[in-house]
């Protein structure tokens, strides 16, 4: 994978559009969208984006999904090829990833900003990050093995693939134990918050797993079952040997991963990410990816669109590509 970059339009240089570009931009925000010829999808898989969307519909949306931005223009022989290809893949990926269209002639800061030179261009977006990509047209198996790789990224950084990216955020819920509302799941919740709050951590895991049996990969319960683990790991550890292990003891990812969960359970929360962000990046083999892994572990506690979580994510996104 290439060096990623961080991302924003925020200070790009605007070099003015063609006055035809502009003229296509305000049509196309007066009509509605024309889907004739785009394959049958899940809304919000295919879009297209503008300079002025760009980072409410990517660079937010990619902290919790890939993102894969095709640019292209109507003059482009290649990006007509290569074009349907991508809607053919997002379409049987069914939220796995987002397909989103930029016309660079219409969008010359976010053209700018990517220092587009030439298209077809495809950008992979991993969170709020430019994590990959390639110029021109390619055949099918050639982009399947490319996408292949970006997921597998993806998967590295913690992104939850079968999220669906038109769903609503867990964090606008009232607290990490709140049942989503109109499911048979809200006593049994209420039931977990109960036991959590009286202190009996089985009868609150219990509960969670009862939610994931019958719904894999529950927002809600998962975060509920990452709370519930990590009480459990803290009561477990002599905190001030912990402390004396990870300081004597730099390298060694499971000491500092100790610390990391002692300093979440007290609310230091970036202080626990920090630690597990310096120890990938001072050390690499087994203890580099038991240290990852530990990190994405923690971010499973929280709301997806945390922004502690999306800053700590795409430090580990720079560390790691």
């Amino acid at each position: 994978m290439k060096q990623p970059r961080d991302f924003s339009l925020h200070g790009a240089i605007d070099l003015g559009a063609r006055q035809a570009a502009v003229q296509r931009r305000q049509r196309a925000a007066e009509q509605t969208p024309d889907t004739d010829g785009q394959p049958d999808a899940q809304p919000g898989v295919i879009i297209d984006v503008t300079d002025e969307t760009f980072n409410a519909l990517v660079v937010a949306r990619s902290r919790t999904v890939p993102v894969i931005l095709d640019l292209w223009a109507d003059w482009c022989g290649p990006c007509k090829q290569l074009g349907p290809i991508l809607e053919k893949l997002a379409t049987e990926a069914d939220g796995a990833f987002v397909l989103a269209r930029v016309d660079v002639d219409s969008n010359p800061q976010l053209s700018a900003a990517l220092q587009v030179q030439s298209i077809p261009m495809v950008v992979a977006i991993i969170a709020g990050q430019v994590a990959d990509g390639f110029l021109g047209a390619m055949p099918e198996p050639q982009v399947r093995q490319w996408l292949g790789q970006v997921m597998q990224a993806a998967e590295q950084l913690g992104l939850r693939l079968d999220a669906d990216p038109a769903a609503g955020s867990a964090e606008q819920l009232p607290g990490y134990l709140a049942g989503p509302a109109g499911t048979g799941a809200d006593e049994i919740f209420a039931a977990a918050q109960e036991a959590m709050e009286r202190g009996d951590m089985d009868a609150a895991a219990a509960a969670f797993e009862k939610v994931l049996a019958a719904d894999p990969g529950d927002p809600i319960a998962t975060m509920g079952l990452g709370q519930v683990s990590l009480i459990r790991r803290v009561e477990a550890y002599d905190q001030a040997a912990a402390r004396r292990d990870a300081d004597n003891r730099p390298d060694d990812a499971l000491a500092q991963a100790r610390v990391a969960d002692i300093d979440l359970a007290m609310g230091r929360i970036e202080a626990s990410f920090d630690r597990l962000l310096d120890t990938i990046r001072r050390t690499s083999g087994e203890e580099r990816e038991k240290a990852r892994e530990h990190l994405v572990s923690l971010f499973a506690i929280f709301p997806p669109k945390d922004p502690r979580v999306a800053k700590a994510r795409a430090t580990l996104s720079s560390l790691l590509f």
